[in-house]
């Protein structure tokens, strides 16, 4: 039986790796995420969507970047369920979810460092978003069928 402890560490560092390599660092991720919402917070779509459910942004951020270093670089800082969350937020839907990737986009090409990081970065973003949006429709709007679903990694 394998040691899933060392299996687990392993696959962090490889991801520590992978983001050192490529720049993904924790200044890239602060930078980022603040400059992500800030767009996020002038957005006429999202705006309205944030401000009904963030009141004070320093622990939004923070949570943000915990939960960006945890997808991006393995660190194991975030607590929290972002499905439980986004699926109690009743004016989200995949319009939201597109306009959030757009914004996401627009943010990491203003501050790429390297092509193939942004590529990386925005396809992990999309399948979370995919991810949020199919757990969204069966939690909170109690769909089944899932395979008929219209999903956001086409974009």
């Amino acid at each position: 039986m394998p040691d899933t402890a060392t299996h687990a560490d392993r696959a962090r560092a490889a991801k520590r790796a992978e983001a050192d390599a490529l720049g993904i660092d924790a200044g890239f991720i602060d930078a980022f995420v603040e400059g992500f919402y800030a767009r996020v917070r002038t957005d006429a779509v999202l705006a309205p969507v944030f401000a009904s459910r963030v009141d004070d942004w320093t622990p939004h951020l923070a949570r943000m970047k915990a939960f960006w270093a945890a997808i991006l670089r393995g660190d194991g800082r975030f607590e929290g369920s972002p499905m439980r969350l986004h699926a109690a937020i009743p004016q989200i839907e995949r319009p939201e979810f597109l306009r959030w990737l757009t914004l996401f986009d627009e943010t990491l090409a203003g501050i790429e460092r390297d092509p193939a990081a942004s590529t990386l970065i925005s396809n992990r973003a999309r399948m979370i978003a995919d991810s949020l949006l199919t757990g969204i429709r069966i939690q909170r709007d109690h769909r089944t069928d899932v395979s008929a679903m219209k999903g956001l990694s086409h974009v």
